[in-house]
C-alpha cells in the first residue's frame, strides 16, 4: 500500500497517510482558486504580526515579497499544484517557505487553516458578490430601457396562462425588473454578513500571541470581526445566505425564461430571440431553439440542489470545525458560476428582444380580455358587483356561441344582458381605454410605465 508524509502534523503520526486518503482528503483541485485571496490573507496577517511585534519588519518584507512572487508565478502558470500538500494555503506556504528559507514557516504563527480558510472565502465571496451586484444593475438597465422603449405595446395579461386584462409590455418588464430589485437587495445585505473577519480565532480557542484583529480588519477591508471564536471558524450562514439568495434570483431568471420561451414560439410569437442566443437543429431544418433561456431554466435546479447541500451539510455539525465543511466550496463555487453565467446571458440578451407588436395586440383582443372593464362599468352606473359579473359572463357566453369579442359586439348585442349599457361602453371595452382606465400599481398605462421606469432609474443610480 502506497502512503505518504506530511511535514503539516508528522511529529504527531506513527505511520504515513495512506496515498489514497492522501488523495481523497485533499481539496486543492478545487480550492486553488482561492490562491489571490489567501495571499491577501497572508499578507495582512504578516503585516499585522509584525506591528505586533511577533515579526520583524525584515520578516515581514520577505515574507510579503515572497507572497507577492508567489502569485505572479501563480497567475503566469508557473506554480505546480500538488495534491499532497492538500489545499492552497499548504502549497502556497510551501512554496513561500522554499522561496525565503525559514521565515516562510513563520506565517502561520498565530492562526490556523480553519480560521485562514474561513477568511479566504469570505474574502473571495465578497468580490463575487460586488461582481453579480453589477451583472444585476446591467440586467434591471436593460429591462427598463425596454420597458421604455415598449411603453405603448399592448399585451394580454395572464393568470392560469389564460387571457385575463390587457396590459402594456414595458408594464410586464417592469415586473421582472421589481424580482431584480429584490434579488440585488438580497445579495447587498448577504455581503453586509459575508464581510465579517474571523482570522485571529485560530483553530477554534483564540490564540496566546498579542494579535490585533481590528487591524487585520481595517487592512483587509471587513467591516467588523466575528465576535466568537467557535463560532468564527465553524460558520458556514454567510455561504448558505449566499447560495438562498442566488436560488431566488435563479428562480427569477427561470421563470422570465419559461415566458420567452413560450412567447418566441410559433403559437405566442410575442417576441424574437435574437439568432446569437439560440441553436438549431440537427434534423429539422426550419427549427430555431431558445436555448440560452431553457439552459437558464435548467441551471435554476442546479443551484437550488447547492442550497439544499450546504444546509445538509451543516445541520448534523458540533462545534467547532469538522472536516466535513471542506464539502462547502464546491456547491459554493458552481452557485456562483452559474448565477455569473446566467446574469451575463440575460444581461446581454435582453436589450436585444425584438418584441411582435402586432401579434401581442391581436392576443389581447382575444379572450375577453376587457371583461372585468365591462362589469366595472356596470358597477360604476349603480349594478352590484355580483349582478354585473353574472351579465357580462352571459355576454361573454353569448361571445363565445358568435365569435365575437366584446369590443366587436354591437351596442344592440351588449343591451339584451344590460339596458343600463350606453355607447360610452365602447371606450372602455377598447384595449387603449381598458389600460388607461386602470391605476396599477407601478404604471399599467403608458404615462405610467413611463413614469415608473424613470423613478426605477433613480433606484438603481
Amino acid at each position: 500500500m502506497s502512503t505518504t508524509s506530511s511535514s503539516m502534523w508528522g511529529g504527531r503520526f506513527s505511520e504515513a497517510t495512506d496515498a489514497f486518503v492522501a488523495e481523497f482528503t485533499a481539496s486543492v483541485n478545487f480550492d486553488k482558486r482561492l490562491y489571490r485571496h489567501d495571499i491577501q490573507g497572508s499578507i495582512a496577517h504578516a503585516t499585522m504580526l509584525a506591528r505586533a511585534g511577533v515579526l520583524t519588519e525584515a520578516e515581514r518584507d520577505a515574507i510579503i515579497e515572497g507572497l507577492t512572487a508567489i502569485r505572479a508565478d501563480i497567475e503566469s502558470g508557473n506554480f505546480e499544484w500538488r495534491v499532497d500538500l492538500e489545499d492552497v494555503h499548504m502549497n502556497i506556504e510551501s512554496r513561500l517557505t522554499d522561496r525565503i528559507g525559514i521565515t516562510g514557516k513563520k506565517l502561520h504563527t498565530g492562526r490556523s487553516r480553519n480560521d485562514q480558510v474561513a477568511t479566504d472565502i469570505r474574502l473571495y465571496l465578497r468580490d463575487e458578490i460586488d461582481f453579480l451586484l453589477g451583472e444585476v444593475r446591467r440586467l434591471q438597465t436593460g429591462l427598463l430601457d425596454l420597458a421604455e422603449r415598449e411603453a405603448h405595446t399592448i399585451m394580454p395579461g395572464f393568470t392560469h396562462l389564460q387571457t385575463a386584462q390587457p396590459v402594456t409590455f414595458g408594464h410586464h418588464l417592469l415586473a421582472w425588473f421589481e424580482m431584480m430589485v429584490r434579488d440585488g437587495e438580497r445579495l447587498a445585505d448577504c455581503r453586509k454578513r459575508v464581510n465579517r473577519l474571523p482570522l485571529g480565532s485560530a483553530a477554534l480557542a483564540g490564540t496566546t500571541y498579542p494579535i490585533d484583529r481590528a487591524y487585520t480588519a481595517e487592512l483587509l477591508g471587513f467591516e467588523a470581526v466575528c465576535e466568537n471564536s467557535l463560532d468564527a471558524v465553524s460558520d458556514r450562514d454567510f455561504a448558505i445566505e449566499f447560495c438562498a439568495a442566488a436560488a431566488l434570483t435563479v428562480t427569477h431568471l427561470s421563470r422570465m425564461s419559461e415566458e420567452l420561451i413560450l412567447w418566441n414560439s410559433q403559437q405566442f410569437k410575442f417576441v424574437d430571440i435574437p439568432d446569437r442566443f439560440c441553436t438549431g437543429s440537427s434534423i429539422m431544418p426550419q427549427k430555431k431553439n431558445p436555448d440560452v433561456p431553457e439552459l437558464v431554466r435548467g441551471k435554476s435546479g442546479r443551484v437550488n440542489g447547492h442550497l439544499i447541500s450546504l444546509l445538509t451539510l451543516m445541520k448534523g455539525q458540533p462545534l467547532a470545525y469538522n472536516k466535513d465543511n471542506q464539502e462547502d466550496k464546491e456547491p459554493l463555487f458552481d452557485a456562483i458560476d452559474t448565477l455569473k453565467g446566467c446574469l451575463r446571458a440575460f444581461a446581454d440578451m435582453v436589450p436585444a428582444l425584438k418584441p411582435n407588436r402586432e401579434s401581442m395586440r391581436e392576443a389581447a383582443l382575444r379572450g375577453f380580455a376587457t371583461a372585468t372593464d365591462l362589469a366595472d362599468y356596470l358597477v360604476k352606473r349603480g349594478t352590484a358587483f355580483r349582478d354585473a359579473h353574472e351579465i357580462v359572463g352571459k355576454a361573454v357566453a353569448y361571445g363565445v356561441q358568435t365569435g365575437k369579442d366584446l369590443g366587436a359586439m354591437t351596442l344592440d348585442e351588449l343591451r339584451q344582458f344590460s339596458d343600463t349599457i350606453q355607447q360610452d361602453v365602447f371606450d372602455v371595452l377598447s384595449l387603449e381605454g381598458s389600460v388607461n382606465a386602470r391605476n396599477h400599481i407601478g404604471g399599467t398605462a403608458p404615462n405610467q410605465v413611463l413614469a415608473a421606469v424613470a423613478r426605477a432609474r433613480v433606484r438603481i443610480g
